[in-house]
């Protein structure tokens, strides 16, 4: 039986290690089916979003989501601990309880207490081993439980750093195409300049900023149930309004202008496509059509005041064939994370978060009644 017991916990031991290298240290998508962080965020999850839809408000509920990805982290950190303290523990148990106990005899419970003091480092010296094989547990245990410690520790700002790079460019996109942000609003904007030549310039800096997310949020998907800091804002709608915006490019505009939105398109396609597969999320079709067809008219010609080029019956087939690309994994991704899809930003004009704020309420309330041109002009 103590054998048995001692096989069991080498193996706990090594699984535990294993999932915690995979999770942590290897820095790309592991293709493993099963694997515990993802039974553990599949069940949490399920769990997690049941409570939510149960909650009155929508303010509530997304401030109920938004506390998930960080308590999730540590919830996966503790269970990862709990497994090597209790691995340690049968292997002690296995040895035979060998343990010096003032007063008592050992037992499993005295096992698992050395075990925890000895993984978290504390040294409290009441439980000691007795027999060389313990002391050589105890021994193995607390510089594994010092490596673990350092490993989460130097994990979380390596983390943090993606996250805040990822919500960075999320909040430059408000002022360019509101918040949610949408094509129709980012291509409004952009139509009094009459060229696509700054446009092109931001899909670039885009490209760039969608292959940095596809590599943080393969190698740490946990960052996927990371929301932003404005509930009218998120990585999966700036996503979709980017993707929106290139299928548009690339359906209606020129040969030149085409070349920047398709290496855009490409990349941000690959990204979803890897990220859904991570999630192990199915492509969904949309129960309602984010673009009708009585508002193409209405995007037709955004694209023709931003000089894009010529708006025909083979673009709007082409438009509809790139949509079918991109569409239903963005709703699969949608459903699995409550993060609503932006629409295309037509027949409405959007608010940029900035001018939301309470102190800019309040600023305006104490200088007055404004100019009647105030506000008005620009694209701001």
């Amino acid at each position: 039986m103590r054998i048995f017991v001692g096989i069991v916990g080498l193996l706990l031991m090594f699984a535990t290690l294993w999932e915690t290298f995979e999770s942590i240290i290897l820095p790309r998508r592991v293709t493993r089916r099963f694997r515990v962080a993802r039974l553990f965020y599949q069940v949490t999850w399920t769990v997690w979003t049941a409570f939510n839809r149960r909650l009155p408000s929508k303010k509530l509920r997304e401030s109920h989501l938004s506390y998930y990805g960080p308590l999730s982290l540590l919830m996966l950190f503790a269970i990862w601990a709990f497994a090597l303290v209790l691995a340690f523990a049968m292997l002690h148990w296995a040895a035979g309880s060998s343990l010096n106990v003032s007063g008592a005899r050992a037992t499993f419970r005295t096992d698992l207490y050395l075990s925890g003091t000895t993984f978290f480092t504390l040294g409290l010296g009441d439980v000691t081993p007795r027999t060389t094989l313990a002391r050589v547990i105890t021994v193995a245990e607390g510089g594994m439980g010092f490596g673990y410690l350092a490993i989460v520790i130097s994990y979380l700002p390596t983390m943090y750093g993606a996250f805040s790079q990822r919500e960075l460019n999320i909040s430059l996109l408000d002022a360019r195409a509101g918040s949610p942000p949408t094509a129709g609003e980012l291509l409004r904007r952009h139509a009094h300049v009459q060229t696509l030549d700054v446009l092109r310039r931001y899909l670039q800096e885009w490209e760039i900023w969608c292959a940095q997310l596809m590599e943080s949020h393969l190698s740490y998907p946990v960052l996927c149930y990371f929301r932003s800091q404005h509930d009218n804002q998120s990585w999966l709608a700036a996503f979709t309004a980017v993707l929106d915006v290139c299928a548009l490019i690339i359906a209606y505009g020129s040969e030149e202008d085409k070349w920047q939105a398709q290496l855009t398109f490409a990349i941000s396609r690959h990204a979803i496509s890897d990220l859904c597969e991570v999630l192990k999320v199915r492509p969904l079709a949309s129960i309602a059509d984010r673009l009708p067809a009585q508002n193409l008219t209405e995007v037709r010609n955004l694209i023709a005041e931003c000089g894009a080029g010529k708006c025909t019956e083979a673009g709007d087939r082409k438009l509809g064939d790139l949509r079918k690309m991109y569409e239903p994994l963005l709703n699969g991704l949608s459903r699995r994370l409550l993060m609503p899809l932006p629409s295309w930003g037509v027949g409405a004009k959007f608010v940029e978060n900035w001018k939301r704020t309470a102190w800019d309420r309040i600023t305006s309330e104490s200088a007055g009644p404004k100019p009647p041109d105030a506000g008005e002009s620009g694209h701001f």
